[in-house]
This record gives C-alpha cells, sequence and structure tokens, in this order.
C-alpha cells in the first residue's frame, strides 16, 4: 500500500479535505466521506476511490478492508494534524475523497423509486437515503437543482447508506412524470388532500413512484394533478405533518409491505 506521511499541513493535494463542503462539487464529481462506518461501508461498494486520510490506528485495524480495493494515496496523520488541515475538531480518525457513481438512466432504476420534488435540507436527503436502503427501496431520483445525494452532509446522515443504492438527478418534474409513466410506473405523491387515501388502504402497484414534497411547501397542485394517487398518513386530529424523512419512512415501509 502506497502510504505518505502527513505532518506539513500546506500540502495542496490535501485541501479539498478542508475544501469540500455540502454541494461544492468539483468538475470530476469528487466527494468526501467521514468516520470509519461511513467509510467502511462505502468501501465495500464499487466507487472509484482517490484516496483516504487517516491515522495510523485506522489504517492497522481495517487493514484487510483497504488491501481489497486499488487505492492510489493513503495519507497517514495524527488526528492533531487532520484536524489543523480539516479546520476544526473532527470526531473520527478517517475521511475519503472519491468519485460519486455515475447516475442511473431512468429506464433502469427498478421497479421501486423513491423521488423527491424540491427537498432543501440536505440532511433529509442523507436520512431519507438511509431509510429507503434499510427498507429495500433502492432506486433514488432527485430534482438536479437541489442538494446532491453525495453531498458530504448527505452521505454523513446516510451512514454510507447511499452507495447501496441507484440514483437519478432530473431537470422538469413533470417531463420526469411522463417518462415514468411511459415506463408503467404508478405515481403516488405524498400529501394531505380532501380526497386523497389513506396510507393504510393504498393498494400499491408492482411498479411505483413514490413523491415526497418541500419540507414546508409540500406538493403543489399543479404537480399532484398530473400524478396517479394521492397518499396521506392517518394522524390524530390537530396533528399537520412529520418531518419529511420520517413520513418518507412510513409510507416505504408501507408500500413494501403490502397486505
Amino acid at each position: 500500500m502506497n502510504f505518505i506521511q502527513v505532518t506539513d499541513t500546506d500540502i495542496p493535494e490535501l485541501q479539498i479535505y478542508h475544501q469540500m463542503r455540502e454541494n461544492a462539487f468539483r468538475e470530476d464529481g469528487s466527494f468526501i466521506a467521514d468516520s470509519p462506518k461511513v467509510v467502511n461501508l462505502l468501501l465495500e461498494e464499487d466507487i472509484q476511490v482517490k484516496s483516504i486520510f487517516a491515522t495510523q490506528e485506522y489504517y492497522e485495524k481495517y487493514a484487510d478492508l483497504i488491501q481489497q480495493k486499488e487505492i492510489p494515496t493513503l495519507y497517514v496523520a495524527s488526528k492533531e494534524v487532520m484536524e489543523k488541515i480539516v479546520g476544526h475538531t473532527i470526531h473520527h480518525n478517517v475521511m475519503m475523497h472519491a468519485i460519486r457513481p455515475t447516475p442511473t438512466p431512468l429506464n433502469a432504476l427498478g421497479d421501486q423509486i423513491l423521488m423527491l420534488d424540491e427537498i432543501s435540507s440536505t440532511q433529509n436527503i442523507g436520512a431519507i437515503a438511509r431509510s429507503a436502503a434499510a427498507l429495500g427501496v433502492k432506486s433514488y431520483l432527485l430534482p438536479h437543482q437541489g442538494p446532491h445525494p453525495y453531498a458530504r452532509r448527505a452521505v454523513r446522515v446516510s451512514m454510507g447508506h447511499i452507495g447501496l443504492m441507484r440514483y437519478n438527478l432530473y431537470d422538469d418534474i413533470f417531463e420526469t412524470i411522463r417518462e415514468l409513466k411511459a415506463l408503467g410506473y404508478r405515481i403516488y405523491a405524498a400529501e394531505v388532500t380532501e380526497d386523497s387515501t389513506p396510507l393504510s388502504q393504498v393498494k400499491v402497484a408492482d411498479r411505483w413512484v413514490l413523491l415526497m414534497g418541500h419540507e414546508g411547501k409540500g406538493i403543489s397542485k399543479e404537480i399532484l394533478d398530473v400524478c396517479d394517487e394521492v397518499v396521506t398518513i392517518e394522524m390524530e386530529e390537530g396533528i399537520k405533518s412529520f418531518n419529511v424523512s420520517v413520513a418518507a419512512s412510513i409510507m416505504m415501509y408501507r408500500f413494501n409491505h403490502s397486505f
């Protein structure tokens, strides 16, 4: 393995670990993953790794896993040096610079898709990915203009489980829904309306898309009108809604355990 001992905090090649923030991607599609649990899970997936920046303790503990991947550069430093380069206190001992996977074409996403409309929180992007992976929903469809599923915080909150999912980024939601319908999907929108179907009563199609809306605004009437069915979670009177990541988890469980 190609280890490089780091004592100098001004090494240009390490600046990526300081500069990469949320949606700041380089032209090559770089992303940064943090912490052993996240990094190790991603190392088990088919993801191109550019470098790892970690303590000697990490390399010794996970030597067998690291040797399985062809990683060009392995930087070794004390935790103190890592913190100086990153620019803040860290509570782990490893970071990884990798290239986010190529998006999957719309027609290759499989029978079950979790779709987002204008979700603004990167944390919610990651939390939904973690729940989707846990519940067996393997495809993630997101707006191109929103937070990326491989943004640094999204990867961290997903605990690396985004690496288990196919993803696609769309530009026009109306055109995308039309394409999905042509591919044989039934489009279910998660929203509270006067004629929405209670979640406990929904009849789930074999090929489905579950559309979750904005954290505050929900899904617009114009979008609801082009969906096949609106579904709502039954709640106690006076309670308006769940957090979107919680709602997505409840609905995905129900959709994958239809009666």
